[in-house]
Parts: C-alpha cells; sequence; structure tokens
C-alpha cells in the first residue's frame, strides 16, 4: 500500500476476535494512505462460529489454546446474551479504515443467519468490556 495507490484491499482473517495482528502495520497505513479494507475470514476458518473441539482456525485443526480464546469469547458473549457469530461479523467494523465485512455462506439459511446477525443491535460498550476482560486488544492509536 506504501508502494501502490491502491482503493481498497482484502484481508483475511486478520483482524477478527481472536487475532488483531493487522493492526499492527496494516490498518494504520490504510487509514495513512485512505485506502479502504474489506475485512474477510471474520470466523478464522470456522472457530469463530463454533468453538468446539475439532474447530479449525486458519484452515488447521485449532490448538488448545485458540479453541480456549475461542471458548472464553463465546462464554463472554453468552453471558451478555449475545450471540459469539454476530459479535464475529460485527468486530471488524469498529476500526475506521475497515468499509466493510465479506463472509460467505453455504446455503439460504446462512444469508438470512449473516444478515441478523450483522442486523443485531450490539450493546455501546461491548467493545470496551471485552478489552477489559482481556478477550480482544485495544484499537491502536489513530
Amino acid at each position: 500500500m506504501n508502494a501502490v495507490d491502491l482503493d481498497v484491499v482484502l484481508i483475511a482473517g486478520r483482524f477478527t476476535l481472536l487475532d488483531q495482528s493487522a493492526q499492527q502495520e496494516l490498518l494504520p497505513i490504510a487509514l495513512k494512505t485512505g485506502v479502504a479494507i474489506v475485512a474477510a475470514g471474520v470466523y478464522n476458518s470456522g472457530i469463530l462460529a463454533n468453538p468446539i473441539p475439532g474447530a479449525h482456525f486458519d484452515y488447521e485443526p485449532a490448538s488448545a489454546e485458540i479453541l480456549h480464546r475461542a471458548e472464553k469469547i463465546r462464554n463472554f458473549l453468552k453471558e451478555n446474551g449475545l450471540p459469539l457469530t454476530a459479535a464475529a461479523l460485527q468486530f471488524p467494523l469498529r476500526h475506521p479504515a475497515v468499509v466493510s465485512v465479506l463472509n460467505g455462506s453455504a446455503n439460504l439459511a446462512e444469508i438470512e443467519s449473516n444478515i441478523a446477525n450483522f442486523d443485531l443491535p450490539l450493546p455501546s460498550d461491548l467493545w470496551e468490556k471485552m478489552e477489559g476482560a482481556g478477550l480482544i486488544e485495544p484499537i491502536l492509536s489513530l
């Protein structure tokens, strides 16, 4: 992005509830250069849709550590009456460089579920509470 004039960049799985590594370098550059970011892979290969033993993360079976982190996030959200999938879909949009979230659907039921999860109002203090609980990183200074 520093060398080429781009309008949009697609990132997959690097600004999610489990992996916020894109904000170390990519997202600040996007803000500086005016590049719009489309976030994909927000379920991190499925573990953020259903964190159970055997779930995948980055296209491989999730490690025990990753599974435990995903379960902690799911349980926190469940205690707050929120579905994990809604938070996973909406999380990337909290960063000002992210303009859209791209996700796949295998059938009509998944499309309808994704729409409902995108439209579900989340509490305005959810991300702050998750940061306070050590479940996600804060947005780095802009």
